[in-house]
Protein backbone atom coordinates (compact mmCIF):
# COMPACT_ATOMS: atom_id res chain seq x y z
CA UNK A 1 0.00 0.00 0.00
CA UNK A 2 1.19 3.49 -0.76
CA UNK A 3 -0.30 6.84 0.16
CA UNK A 4 -0.64 9.26 -2.73
CA UNK A 5 1.42 12.43 -2.58
CA UNK A 6 0.82 14.05 -5.97
CA UNK A 7 -1.79 16.63 -6.93
CA UNK A 8 -4.31 14.11 -8.23
CA UNK A 9 -5.74 10.81 -7.00
CA UNK A 10 -5.52 7.70 -9.12
CA UNK A 11 -9.30 7.40 -9.30
CA UNK A 12 -9.78 10.92 -10.67
CA UNK A 13 -8.82 9.96 -14.16
CA UNK A 14 -11.93 9.17 -16.17
CA UNK A 15 -14.26 10.11 -13.30
CA UNK A 16 -16.81 12.74 -14.41
CA UNK A 17 -17.51 14.11 -10.93
CA UNK A 18 -15.12 14.14 -8.01
CA UNK A 19 -14.34 16.72 -5.35
CA UNK A 20 -10.94 18.37 -5.31
CA UNK A 21 -8.76 17.35 -2.38
CA UNK A 22 -9.47 20.56 -0.46
CA UNK A 23 -13.25 20.19 -0.84
CA UNK A 24 -12.94 16.46 -0.15
CA UNK A 25 -11.23 17.26 3.14
CA UNK A 26 -14.24 19.26 4.31
CA UNK A 27 -16.69 16.64 3.02
CA UNK A 28 -14.99 13.96 5.11
CA UNK A 29 -14.96 16.35 8.07
CA UNK A 30 -18.73 16.92 7.74
CA UNK A 31 -19.42 13.18 7.42
CA UNK A 32 -17.19 12.50 10.44
CA UNK A 33 -18.97 15.17 12.49
CA UNK A 34 -22.41 13.85 11.48
CA UNK A 35 -21.50 10.28 12.42
CA UNK A 36 -20.06 11.25 15.78
CA UNK A 37 -23.14 13.39 16.49
CA UNK A 38 -25.43 10.48 15.68
CA UNK A 39 -23.50 8.29 18.12
CA UNK A 40 -24.48 10.57 21.04
CA UNK A 41 -28.04 11.45 19.99
CA UNK A 42 -29.54 8.81 22.36
CA UNK A 43 -27.89 10.41 25.43
CA UNK A 44 -30.85 12.62 26.47
CA UNK A 45 -33.31 9.91 25.39
CA UNK A 46 -32.15 7.21 27.82
CA UNK A 47 -34.28 8.65 30.64
CA UNK A 48 -37.34 8.49 28.35
CA UNK A 49 -36.68 4.84 27.50
CA UNK A 50 -36.13 4.11 31.19
CA UNK A 51 -39.32 5.82 32.26
CA UNK A 52 -41.32 4.11 29.52
CA UNK A 53 -40.02 0.58 30.15
CA UNK A 54 -39.12 0.80 33.86
CA UNK A 55 -35.67 -0.77 33.59
CA UNK A 56 -32.92 0.02 36.17
CA UNK A 57 -30.12 2.53 35.65
CA UNK A 58 -27.61 -0.31 35.31
CA UNK A 59 -29.31 -1.36 32.07
CA UNK A 60 -28.55 2.09 30.64
CA UNK A 61 -24.86 1.41 31.14
CA UNK A 62 -25.27 -1.97 29.42
CA UNK A 63 -26.97 -0.33 26.42
CA UNK A 64 -24.24 2.29 26.35
CA UNK A 65 -21.56 -0.39 26.69
CA UNK A 66 -23.00 -2.17 23.64
CA UNK A 67 -21.93 0.89 21.65
CA UNK A 68 -18.44 0.92 23.17
CA UNK A 69 -18.05 -2.83 22.55
CA UNK A 70 -19.06 -2.28 18.92
CA UNK A 71 -16.40 0.40 18.60
CA UNK A 72 -13.70 -1.78 20.12
CA UNK A 73 -14.63 -4.86 18.07
CA UNK A 74 -14.56 -2.92 14.82
CA UNK A 75 -11.32 -1.14 15.71
CA UNK A 76 -9.70 -4.47 16.51
CA UNK A 77 -11.01 -6.29 13.44
CA UNK A 78 -11.36 -3.54 10.82
CA UNK A 79 -10.07 -0.19 12.05
CA UNK A 80 -6.86 -0.61 10.05
CA UNK A 81 -8.19 -2.12 6.81
CA UNK A 82 -8.44 1.27 5.07
CA UNK A 83 -4.63 1.20 4.89
CA UNK A 84 -5.00 -1.37 2.09
CA UNK A 85 -8.68 -1.30 1.02
CA UNK A 86 -8.79 2.46 0.57
CA UNK A 87 -10.08 5.28 2.76
CA UNK A 88 -13.17 6.23 0.72
CA UNK A 89 -14.59 2.73 0.43
CA UNK A 90 -14.21 1.97 4.13
CA UNK A 91 -15.59 5.37 5.19
CA UNK A 92 -18.63 4.86 2.96
CA UNK A 93 -19.37 1.45 4.48
CA UNK A 94 -19.02 2.89 7.98
CA UNK A 95 -21.53 5.70 7.36
CA UNK A 96 -24.02 3.30 5.74
CA UNK A 97 -23.72 1.10 8.84
CA UNK A 98 -24.76 4.13 10.91
CA UNK A 99 -27.78 4.58 8.63
CA UNK A 100 -28.82 0.97 9.30
CA UNK A 101 -28.53 1.65 13.04
CA UNK A 102 -30.81 4.69 12.64
CA UNK A 103 -33.44 2.51 10.95
CA UNK A 104 -33.28 -0.01 13.81
CA UNK A 105 -33.69 2.81 16.36
CA UNK A 106 -36.83 3.88 14.51
CA UNK A 107 -38.54 0.52 14.12
CA UNK A 108 -37.24 -1.69 16.98
CA UNK A 109 -37.42 0.30 20.21
CA UNK A 110 -37.40 -2.51 22.75
CA UNK A 111 -34.24 -3.18 24.76
CA UNK A 112 -32.91 -5.83 22.32
CA UNK A 113 -33.37 -3.34 19.48
CA UNK A 114 -31.58 -0.62 21.41
CA UNK A 115 -28.69 -2.99 22.14
CA UNK A 116 -28.48 -3.98 18.47
CA UNK A 117 -28.67 -0.41 17.19
CA UNK A 118 -26.07 0.83 19.66
CA UNK A 119 -23.72 -2.04 18.81
CA UNK A 120 -24.01 -1.32 15.07
CA UNK A 121 -23.51 2.39 15.72
CA UNK A 122 -20.33 1.51 17.59
CA UNK A 123 -19.14 -0.68 14.72
CA UNK A 124 -19.56 2.19 12.25
CA UNK A 125 -17.86 4.71 14.54
CA UNK A 126 -14.94 2.39 15.20
CA UNK A 127 -14.27 1.89 11.50
CA UNK A 128 -14.76 5.55 10.61
CA UNK A 129 -12.75 7.11 13.44
CA UNK A 130 -9.32 5.83 12.40
CA UNK A 131 -10.20 5.91 8.68
CA UNK A 132 -11.46 9.51 8.66
CA UNK A 133 -8.59 10.74 10.82
CA UNK A 134 -6.05 9.27 8.40
CA UNK A 135 -8.05 10.38 5.31
CA UNK A 136 -8.26 13.97 6.58
CA UNK A 137 -4.51 14.06 7.15
CA UNK A 138 -3.77 12.77 3.65
CA UNK A 139 -6.30 14.98 1.84
CA UNK A 140 -4.98 18.05 3.62
CA UNK A 141 -1.37 17.18 2.84
CA UNK A 142 -2.18 16.90 -0.87
CA UNK A 143 -4.32 20.06 -0.92
CA UNK A 144 -1.89 22.12 1.17
CA UNK A 145 1.53 20.45 1.06
CA UNK A 146 3.34 23.29 2.87
CA UNK A 147 0.88 23.51 5.79
CA UNK A 148 1.88 22.32 9.25
CA UNK A 149 0.43 18.77 9.64
CA UNK A 150 -0.70 19.65 13.16
CA UNK A 151 -3.48 21.79 11.65
CA UNK A 152 -5.11 18.69 10.20
CA UNK A 153 -4.79 16.88 13.54
CA UNK A 154 -6.44 19.84 15.29
CA UNK A 155 -9.38 19.92 12.86
CA UNK A 156 -9.82 16.16 13.07
CA UNK A 157 -9.89 16.19 16.85
CA UNK A 158 -12.27 19.17 16.92
CA UNK A 159 -14.63 17.45 14.48
CA UNK A 160 -14.57 14.31 16.60
CA UNK A 161 -15.36 16.11 19.85
CA UNK A 162 -17.65 18.65 18.18
CA UNK A 163 -19.78 15.88 16.74
CA UNK A 164 -20.00 14.17 20.11
CA UNK A 165 -21.10 17.55 21.54
CA UNK A 166 -23.83 18.37 19.02
CA UNK A 167 -25.51 14.95 19.12
CA UNK A 168 -26.99 15.32 22.64
CA UNK A 169 -27.93 18.95 21.98
CA UNK A 170 -29.87 18.09 18.82
CA UNK A 171 -31.39 15.02 20.48
CA UNK A 172 -32.42 17.05 23.53
CA UNK A 173 -33.97 19.85 21.45
CA UNK A 174 -35.96 17.46 19.26
CA UNK A 175 -37.05 15.38 22.27
CA UNK A 176 -38.11 18.45 24.28
CA UNK A 177 -39.99 20.30 21.56
CA UNK A 178 -40.78 17.65 18.94
CA UNK A 179 -43.97 15.62 18.83
CA UNK A 180 -42.16 12.28 18.61
CA UNK A 181 -39.10 12.39 20.93
CA UNK A 182 -38.05 8.79 20.25
CA UNK A 183 -38.44 9.02 16.48
CA UNK A 184 -37.67 12.51 15.22
CA UNK A 185 -33.95 12.60 16.19
CA UNK A 186 -33.29 9.38 14.29
CA UNK A 187 -35.32 10.51 11.27
CA UNK A 188 -33.26 13.69 11.00
CA UNK A 189 -29.95 11.87 11.31
CA UNK A 190 -30.96 9.14 8.87
CA UNK A 191 -31.31 11.82 6.19
CA UNK A 192 -28.02 13.46 7.20
CA UNK A 193 -26.17 10.14 7.16
CA UNK A 194 -27.46 9.24 3.69
CA UNK A 195 -26.39 12.66 2.38
CA UNK A 196 -22.98 12.15 4.00
CA UNK A 197 -22.64 8.79 2.26
CA UNK A 198 -23.37 10.43 -1.08
CA UNK A 199 -20.71 13.06 -0.39
CA UNK A 200 -18.10 10.47 0.61
CA UNK A 201 -18.64 8.67 -2.70
CA UNK A 202 -17.35 11.82 -4.45
CA UNK A 203 -14.22 12.31 -2.33
CA UNK A 204 -10.79 11.52 -3.84
CA UNK A 205 -9.05 8.36 -2.72
CA UNK A 206 -5.66 8.79 -1.07
CA UNK A 207 -4.59 5.15 -0.86
CA UNK A 208 -3.40 3.05 -3.77
CA UNK A 209 -4.92 -0.40 -3.43
CA UNK A 210 -2.38 -3.08 -4.20
CA UNK A 211 -3.23 -5.86 -6.65
CA UNK A 212 -2.03 -8.38 -4.06
CA UNK A 213 -3.54 -7.48 -0.71
CA UNK A 214 -1.67 -8.46 2.44
CA UNK A 215 -3.02 -11.37 4.44
CA UNK A 216 -5.74 -10.21 6.82
CA UNK A 217 -4.90 -10.01 10.49
CA UNK A 218 -6.60 -8.27 13.42
CA UNK A 219 -5.34 -4.98 14.83
CA UNK A 220 -1.85 -4.79 16.25
CA UNK A 221 0.57 -2.01 17.14
CA UNK A 222 3.37 -2.14 14.59
CA UNK A 223 5.87 0.29 16.11
CA UNK A 224 9.60 0.22 16.73
CA UNK A 225 10.36 -0.82 20.30
CA UNK A 226 11.71 2.63 21.13
CA UNK A 227 8.39 4.27 20.17
CA UNK A 228 6.09 1.94 22.10
CA UNK A 229 6.46 3.58 25.54
CA UNK A 230 5.40 6.93 24.06
CA UNK A 231 2.44 5.34 22.26
CA UNK A 232 1.16 3.42 25.28
CA UNK A 233 1.59 6.45 27.55
CA UNK A 234 -0.62 8.43 25.14
CA UNK A 235 -3.12 5.57 24.98
CA UNK A 236 -3.41 5.43 28.79
CA UNK A 237 -4.10 9.17 28.82
CA UNK A 238 -6.80 8.72 26.18
CA UNK A 239 -8.32 5.87 28.23
CA UNK A 240 -8.63 8.08 31.31
CA UNK A 241 -9.96 11.02 29.29
CA UNK A 242 -12.66 8.98 27.57
CA UNK A 243 -13.84 7.62 30.93
CA UNK A 244 -15.05 11.15 31.74
CA UNK A 245 -16.87 11.39 28.42
CA UNK A 246 -18.41 7.98 29.06
CA UNK A 247 -19.98 9.23 32.28
CA UNK A 248 -21.65 12.17 30.53
CA UNK A 249 -22.95 10.12 27.60
CA UNK A 250 -24.46 7.37 29.73
CA UNK A 251 -25.45 7.99 33.35
CA UNK A 252 -25.25 11.78 33.68
CA UNK A 253 -28.80 12.41 32.35
CA UNK A 254 -30.20 9.83 34.79
CA UNK A 255 -28.15 11.38 37.61
CA UNK A 256 -29.52 14.83 36.67
CA UNK A 257 -33.10 13.55 36.81
CA UNK A 258 -32.67 11.50 40.00
CA UNK A 259 -30.14 12.91 42.45
CA UNK A 260 -30.23 16.50 41.16
CA UNK A 261 -34.00 16.50 40.43
CA UNK A 262 -33.80 18.10 36.97
CA UNK A 263 -35.69 15.96 34.45
CA UNK A 264 -35.63 18.29 31.42
CA UNK A 265 -34.62 16.43 28.27
CA UNK A 266 -33.14 19.63 26.88
CA UNK A 267 -31.03 20.15 30.02
CA UNK A 268 -29.66 16.62 29.70
CA UNK A 269 -28.60 17.37 26.13
CA UNK A 270 -27.20 20.81 26.97
CA UNK A 271 -25.05 19.50 29.84
CA UNK A 272 -23.47 16.80 27.68
CA UNK A 273 -23.06 19.31 24.84
CA UNK A 274 -21.28 21.72 27.18
CA UNK A 275 -18.83 19.04 28.35
CA UNK A 276 -17.88 17.99 24.82
CA UNK A 277 -17.82 21.48 23.32
CA UNK A 278 -15.47 22.55 26.10
CA UNK A 279 -13.14 19.78 24.90
CA UNK A 280 -13.24 21.10 21.34
CA UNK A 281 -12.93 24.78 22.37
CA UNK A 282 -9.92 24.21 24.63
CA UNK A 283 -7.97 22.85 21.68
CA UNK A 284 -8.50 26.10 19.77
CA UNK A 285 -7.95 28.44 22.72
CA UNK A 286 -4.66 26.84 23.78
CA UNK A 287 -3.42 25.80 20.33
CA UNK A 288 -0.30 27.99 20.59
CA UNK A 289 0.94 26.30 23.74
CA UNK A 290 3.60 23.65 23.33
CA UNK A 291 2.40 20.06 23.57
CA UNK A 292 3.88 19.50 27.08
CA UNK A 293 2.21 22.69 28.36
CA UNK A 294 -1.10 21.66 26.82
CA UNK A 295 -0.78 18.30 28.51
CA UNK A 296 0.00 19.79 31.92
CA UNK A 297 -2.93 22.20 31.63
CA UNK A 298 -5.21 19.38 30.46
CA UNK A 299 -4.27 17.19 33.42
CA UNK A 300 -4.89 20.06 35.85
CA UNK A 301 -8.30 20.82 34.32
CA UNK A 302 -9.33 17.16 34.32
CA UNK A 303 -8.33 16.79 37.97
CA UNK A 304 -10.13 19.99 39.07
CA UNK A 305 -13.18 19.05 37.04
CA UNK A 306 -13.41 15.60 38.58
CA UNK A 307 -13.34 17.20 42.02
CA UNK A 308 -16.19 19.49 41.00
CA UNK A 309 -18.24 16.58 39.64
CA UNK A 310 -17.82 14.61 42.86
CA UNK A 311 -18.58 17.54 45.19
CA UNK A 312 -21.50 18.67 43.04
CA UNK A 313 -22.98 15.21 43.30
CA UNK A 314 -22.48 14.95 47.05
CA UNK A 315 -24.03 18.31 48.02
CA UNK A 316 -26.00 17.92 45.60
CA UNK A 317 -25.54 21.08 43.51
CA UNK A 318 -26.47 21.20 39.82
CA UNK A 319 -24.24 24.11 38.85
CA UNK A 320 -21.14 22.75 40.56
CA UNK A 321 -21.74 19.36 38.91
CA UNK A 322 -22.11 20.98 35.48
CA UNK A 323 -19.14 23.32 36.00
CA UNK A 324 -17.00 20.36 37.03
CA UNK A 325 -18.02 18.52 33.87
CA UNK A 326 -17.19 21.51 31.64
CA UNK A 327 -13.78 22.03 33.26
CA UNK A 328 -12.99 18.31 33.00
CA UNK A 329 -14.17 18.31 29.38
CA UNK A 330 -11.77 21.16 28.55
CA UNK A 331 -8.95 19.12 30.01
CA UNK A 332 -10.00 16.01 28.10
CA UNK A 333 -9.81 17.98 24.84
CA UNK A 334 -6.18 18.94 25.43
CA UNK A 335 -5.09 15.48 26.54
CA UNK A 336 -6.97 13.78 23.69
CA UNK A 337 -5.46 16.08 21.05
CA UNK A 338 -1.99 15.42 22.40
CA UNK A 339 -2.57 11.67 22.33
CA UNK A 340 -3.80 11.71 18.70
CA UNK A 341 -0.96 13.96 17.52
CA UNK A 342 1.62 11.82 19.28
CA UNK A 343 0.28 8.56 17.87
CA UNK A 344 0.08 9.97 14.34
CA UNK A 345 3.66 11.23 14.54
CA UNK A 346 4.92 7.76 15.47
CA UNK A 347 3.47 6.09 12.36
CA UNK A 348 4.67 6.07 8.77
CA UNK A 349 2.19 6.59 5.92
CA UNK A 350 1.61 2.88 5.41
CA UNK A 351 0.53 2.20 9.00
CA UNK A 352 -1.11 5.47 10.08
CA UNK A 353 -4.62 4.04 10.03
CA UNK A 354 -3.48 1.02 12.01
CA UNK A 355 -1.75 3.05 14.73
CA UNK A 356 -4.69 5.42 15.11
CA UNK A 357 -7.05 2.45 15.29
CA UNK A 358 -4.98 1.02 18.13
CA UNK A 359 -5.08 4.34 19.99
CA UNK A 360 -8.85 4.65 19.64
CA UNK A 361 -9.31 1.01 20.64
CA UNK A 362 -7.68 1.71 24.00
CA UNK A 363 -9.50 5.05 24.34
CA UNK A 364 -12.90 3.44 23.77
CA UNK A 365 -12.07 0.80 26.35
CA UNK A 366 -11.93 3.78 28.71
CA UNK A 367 -15.36 4.81 27.46
CA UNK A 368 -16.87 1.41 28.34
CA UNK A 369 -15.13 -0.26 31.27
CA UNK A 370 -15.26 2.51 33.91
CA UNK A 371 -18.88 3.33 33.00
CA UNK A 372 -19.88 -0.31 33.40
CA UNK A 373 -18.14 -0.28 36.78
CA UNK A 374 -20.02 2.82 37.93
CA UNK A 375 -23.23 1.22 36.63
CA UNK A 376 -22.61 -1.74 38.92
CA UNK A 377 -21.84 0.72 41.72
CA UNK A 378 -25.15 2.54 41.18
CA UNK A 379 -26.96 -0.79 41.44
CA UNK A 380 -25.26 -1.66 44.74
CA UNK A 381 -24.53 1.71 46.35
CA UNK A 382 -26.17 5.14 46.65
CA UNK A 383 -25.75 7.12 43.42
CA UNK A 384 -23.64 9.81 45.09
CA UNK A 385 -21.20 7.33 46.62
CA UNK A 386 -20.80 5.50 43.31
CA UNK A 387 -20.09 8.83 41.58
CA UNK A 388 -17.51 9.74 44.25
CA UNK A 389 -15.68 6.42 43.83
CA UNK A 390 -15.71 6.81 40.03
CA UNK A 391 -14.26 10.34 40.26
CA UNK A 392 -11.55 9.22 42.69
CA UNK A 393 -10.44 6.29 40.53
CA UNK A 394 -10.32 8.36 37.35
CA UNK A 395 -8.51 11.16 39.21
CA UNK A 396 -5.74 8.74 40.21
CA UNK A 397 -5.60 7.17 36.74
CA UNK A 398 -5.46 10.57 35.01
CA UNK A 399 -2.48 11.70 37.06
CA UNK A 400 -0.58 8.42 36.73
CA UNK A 401 -1.13 8.50 32.95
CA UNK A 402 -0.14 12.17 32.79
CA UNK A 403 3.20 11.61 34.46
CA UNK A 404 3.94 8.75 32.09
CA UNK A 405 2.98 10.84 29.04
CA UNK A 406 5.24 13.70 30.12
CA UNK A 407 8.11 11.33 30.93
CA UNK A 408 7.72 9.52 27.60
CA UNK A 409 7.63 12.84 25.77
CA UNK A 410 11.00 13.84 27.26
CA UNK A 411 12.58 10.49 26.46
Amino acid sequence: MTTLSGPRSLDQAGTPLRFAHGAGFWMIAVAFLTTMAFSTVPTPLYAIYQRRDGFPSFLITVIFAAYAVGVMVSLYLAGHVSDWLGRRRVALLAVLTEAVAAVIFLFWQDVPGLLTARFLSGVGVGVLTATATAHLSELRRIARPVEDPSHSALISSMVNLGGLAFGPLVGGLLAEYGSKPLERPYEVFLVLLLLSALGIALVPETVERLEERPAYRPQRVALPSAAKPQFFASAIGAFAAFAIFGLFTSLAPTFLAGTLHHSSRLLAGVVTFAVFIAGAASQVIFVRLTRPRQLRLGLFLMSAGLAGIAIGGLLPNLWLFVLGGVVAGAGVGLVFRGAVATAASLADAGSRGEILAALFLIAYAGLALPVLAVGVGVALLPDQLALLIFAAIIFVLVNIAGRRMLTAGRA
